[in-house]
């Protein structure tokens, strides 16, 4: 059980996370997926599996993963086939207005987006999908903003008292993301009650203003800016327009 009932925590979610190449969304894929299903609390569907990337694995991402290579070689579906299988399901609980859930979702949908296009010829945006997502690190920010020190996924389980298994596997951490998106409902009243499509927008806005200000700390502390696509959630473009 994960949860308690009452407003849209009642209600279904689907979790989603990936396991990749590496951690430029733009460029690198996928090595496995998983989606969960949730209802009133409880699990009750997750699938999920490895992912040929047609490509080389690098050794930094298998040490936190786990895949390598040969393994995705050998046991992972076609990477054209997982990305229609993902873009499928999340369009499909878009159209129920099932809210997606995961940790840094920003990241996993424009991955989601960007192969989506390059390899189906059109991404879940233009397939109708708008939301709404619930991201377990951007709600958290902007609900404790002034507690200190780093907001992982196993970081946040570490503060909300979850158990997160075997972190870096996709089916744990989207479980777990899903457990802390819950401990945050169950603590402040306003996420529990919240309108799903008044979160989604919000939630825009509470990731750009947060990257804003790390971008002026970065600054200020003689480091390179930001990439200003890291400013739009919850998919953002591989090039802005021009302004």
């Amino acid at each position: 059980m994960l949860g308690c009932v009452g407003a849209w925590p009642a209600g279904e979610l689907l979790g989603l996370d990936f396991e990749t190449t590496g951690i430029d969304r733009f460029n690198d894929v996928p090595v496995s997926y998983a989606l969960v299903s949730v209802v009133e609390g409880v699990v009750i569907r997750s699938w999920s599996g490895l992912i040929d990337p047609g490509r080389e694995i690098p050794p930094e991402a298998t040490a936190v993963h786990g895949i390598s290579t040969e393994r995705a070689l050998d046991e992972g579906m076609p990477l054209r086939a997982a990305i229609s299988l993902v873009s499928d399901a999340v369009i499909a609980a878009s159209t129920r207005g099932v809210p997606l859930v995961g940790m840094k979702l920003d990241y996993d949908l424009t991955i989601l987006e960007t192969q989506a296009r390059d390899l189906c010829g059109s991404g879940p945006i233009e397939r109708g999908w708008c939301g709404p997502v619930l991201d377990a690190v951007v709600i958290d920010r902007h609900f404790d903003p002034d507690r200190k020190g780093r907001r992982t996924l196993v970081d946040l389980c570490a503060h909300y008292g979850i158990d997160i298994g075997n972190a870096h596997d996709a089916s744990a951490d989207a479980t777990a993301a899903i457990e802390v998106v819950f401990a945050l409902a169950t603590r402040y009243d306003a996420l529990w009650g919240c309108d799903l499509e008044r979160l989604h927008n919000d939630q825009i806005d509470w990731h750009r203003e947060w990257t804003k200000n790390y971008d002026l700390w970065r600054r200020a502390e003689g480091m390179i800016p930001i990439d200003p696509r890291d400013y739009v959630w919850p998919v953002a473009p591989v090039a802005l327009p021009a302004a």
